[in-house]
């Protein structure tokens, strides 16, 4: 991204750059060679505490604060201390945050557990939010024929193989019949993504939903386009190192947690007007009608009571990886600990689980 100041519409493009990096977000940071060995601490069997003990605290990912946002708007009060909460969302940023202890439980997409195995880090999934519309569309850079997903072939990808996004290209992609040897795909991190359209670097990019009424705002009059799917990255998860599991006080904060985690999406989703103005307008700088566009295409809250979906859904995406040399085969069952499959599910009314 360029250093010198943004304004206007390239202002807000890039803000929205970073919502896009937040939903799906996931990290895959570029492993050469064979699959490092998991570092497996085992995970506890233990049953979880019905309360959590007095003085735990937890430290938790909160990208761009919006959990914190989500809670105080919602009037949701912790049944215990966040001592930090840590505005990162990125994989590769959560998984460093996991190594160094300074983070507790991570939210993200289904791609940075695999890679956290793949790097020989044991952590483990605890609640699933399931996505069933898209959350990437696929634009254009202006001015370009492009109008399907067969039109990809001998086109320039903006491919980031540790996001979300990359996954949702890949999946595309084996859905049109396409190989990756039939396009181009050219390593970037999703921030990039807009610059690259904007500059005739790559042909196509997947954009989060969030940035695609600022881009067409642009954009659209000069020739550029959305080509949408039904591809979509189902997951969006909470996750934690399985030492932090192992911890009878923290997984109890956790187990308390997930209830409050669920509830805070659904208020968005149930107070778009409120969240448009709190979040996207006063936090994030967008215009109203940018919020309106954002929302409007948000997905509704979905918490499984099962994780078969999930778990053969995430192994999918292994094996996809897989078959493009990113990260070595493996059975990803191991990453759920299903002591807390069932808590989302429960605190949620009806038509919010699957």
């Amino acid at each position: 991204m360029p250093s010198s100041p943004l304004s206007g519409v390239d202002r807000r493009l890039f803000l929205t750059s970073l919502l896009g990096a937040a939903a799906g977000v996931a990290g895959l940071s570029g492993c050469a060679g064979g699959s490092a060995a998991a570092d497996t601490q085992g995970a506890s069997s233990a049953p979880l505490a019905d309360k959590v003990p007095a003085g735990t605290s937890l430290k938790i990912a909160s990208y761009l604060n919006t959990q914190q946002l989500q809670f105080k708007l919602a009037k949701l009060d912790l049944p215990f201390k966040v001592s930090n909460w840590l505005n990162i969302g990125a994989g590769p940023d959560v998984i460093n945050a996991f190594r160094a202890k300074s983070l507790d439980l991570g939210n993200n997409a289904g791609i940075p557990p695999i890679q956290a195995h793949y790097q020989g880090f044991d952590a483990k999934i605890v609640a699933i939010n399931i996505t069933r519309k898209p959350n990437y569309l696929f634009a254009t850079k202006p001015g370009s024929d492009i109008e399907s997903v067969a039109d990809f072939k001998g086109r320039k990808l903006a491919f980031s193989q540790g996001q979300a996004q990359g996954v949702v290209l890949l999946r595309a992609l084996k859905k049109a019949g396409l190989k990756y040897d039939d396009v181009e795909l050219v390593p970037l991190t999703s921030n990039q993504f807009l610059t690259a359209l904007q500059s005739g670097q790559v042909d196509i990019a997947p954009l989060a939903n969030t940035q695609v009424p600022a881009y067409l705002e642009k954009y659209k009059s000069k020739g550029a386009r959305i080509i949408t799917t039904d591809v979509v990255d189902l997951l969006n998860l909470l996750w934690a190192p399985t030492s932090v599991l192992n911890d009878s006080a923290k997984a109890a904060a956790i187990a308390a947690y997930i209830p409050y985690w669920a509830k805070g999406q659904i208020w968005t989703y149930e107070n778009p007007d409120a969240w448009n103005e709190e979040f996207y307008v006063k936090t994030q700088n967008l215009t109203l009608a940018q919020a309106r566009g954002i929302t409007e295409l948000a997905n509704k809250p979905l918490f499984p009571p099962s994780w078969d979906e999930a778990i053969k859904w995430e192994q999918e995406t292994a094996d996809l990886l897989a078959q493009g040399g990113f990260v070595k085969k493996f059975d990803v069952s191991s990453l759920f600990d299903h002591r807390f499959e069932s808590i989302a599910a429960k605190a949620v009314p009806a038509q919010y689980r699957r």
